[in-house]
């Protein structure tokens, strides 16, 4: 029966051992990818379609059945991109506009995020590695929608996402000058399938499209590059706060973005535990026997000295009752 229980115990600390190690970890998984899931294959980039002529240039078409978001450059031409699609709870459509563009933006997440799933941080900021917005952001009227870039690129091409565009890094950066504030942006479930003229190696560099009328508009922005300091324990402040939850901030300056990188870690080695042989678990056994053989006598020792104990306090109480027995006569 001793010999059954302890191998049941070795077994479940082998286990125990064994599930760290098999388990990816958040950074290797992405923010979203360690909390939700998704896929682990990405297909191409940018490619340039035909595509349905009632569209206007200057226009943006999200399919979520195609997958892809379509930007139209002229009348039957658009650029295509692939992106990840909304998870089956948060699937939407419509008819909205970009009232807001963002270089590395820091990410809050909402009440029901957080609901869902306590671990998430309470802010992540811009330019951060694990960033779920990517280094890129372009935001959808005033709901918490947005087109951005991702720290997971495998789960493009999935239905994963909590609503948002998701797009690979590479393609937003991409994307992101050709699009002014107030473009017009058509999300739909609708499947276009542009049949594809032109490989991502021959599309056109980036130029400014056509903008729609508008107050306001946004020049080309600097290349992004990765900042070389440590990420520290920053508290966010007012503006990126509101920037986090999608708040106009177009009414004063906003700061300056300030990337940021964590410091490279070694990678660590994921590997099998080997099965333990007969002679290794009975010797495992063996030894657990004699640390139990040891420790019930030395409880056995320490129940003899309290026993002795016990009985030289009786005497001695004893022995003081007598003696005031005495002096009272």
């Amino acid at each position: 029966m001793l010999f059954r229980r302890l191998m049941s115990s070795a077994a479940v600390a082998a286990l125990t051992l064994l599930v760290p190690l098999t388990a990816p970890s958040a950074q290797a998984q992405g923010l979203f990818e360690f909390l939700w899931g998704g896929g682990k294959e990405w297909g191409g980039s940018r490619q340039t379609v035909s595509f349905n002529p009632k569209y206007t240039p200057g226009q943006i078409i999200v399919s979520f059945g195609d997958r892809r978001l379509y930007l139209i450059t002229k009348t039957g031409t658009a650029l295509s991109y692939p992106i990840a699609a909304p998870r089956e709870q948060s699937r939407w459509q419509g008819a909205t506009s970009v009232t807001s563009k963002r270089e590395n933006p820091s990410w809050r997440p909402t009440p029901e995020m957080l609901r869902e799933n306590p671990r998430l941080p309470s802010w992540v900021p811009g330019g951060h590695p694990q960033n779920p917005l990517g280094v890129r952001a372009l935001y959808l009227g005033s709901s918490l929608y947005r087109i951005h870039g991702t720290d997971a690129p495998w789960t493009i091409g999935q239905a994963v996402s909590k609503g948002c565009i998701r797009m690979l890094n590479e393609d937003v950066l991409d994307l992101y000058p050709r699009i002014p504030v107030g473009t017009k942006v058509t999300v739909t479930w609708e499947r276009f399938n542009g049949q594809t003229f032109a490989s991502s190696d021959q599309a056109p560099d980036p130029t400014p499209v056509a903008p729609l009328r508008t107050a306001r508009s946004e020049g080309t922005p600097p290349a992004y590059r990765p900042a070389a300091r440590p990420v520290r324990n920053l508290a966010p402040s007012a503006a990126a706060q509101a920037e986090a939850m999608g708040a106009d901030t177009e009414s004063r300056p906003l700061d300056q973005p300030k990337p940021v990188k964590l410091p490279k870690r070694k990678p660590e080695a994921v590997s099998a535990a080997p099965a333990a042989s007969p002679e290794d678990t009975l010797a495992i056994a063996e030894r657990a026997a004699a640390t139990a053989a040891r420790a019930a006598e030395a409880a056995k020792r320490a129940a003899e000295a309290a026993k002795k104990a016990a009985e030289a306090a009786r005497r001695a109480s004893a022995d003081q009752a007598e003696e005031e027995k005495s002096a009272s006569l």
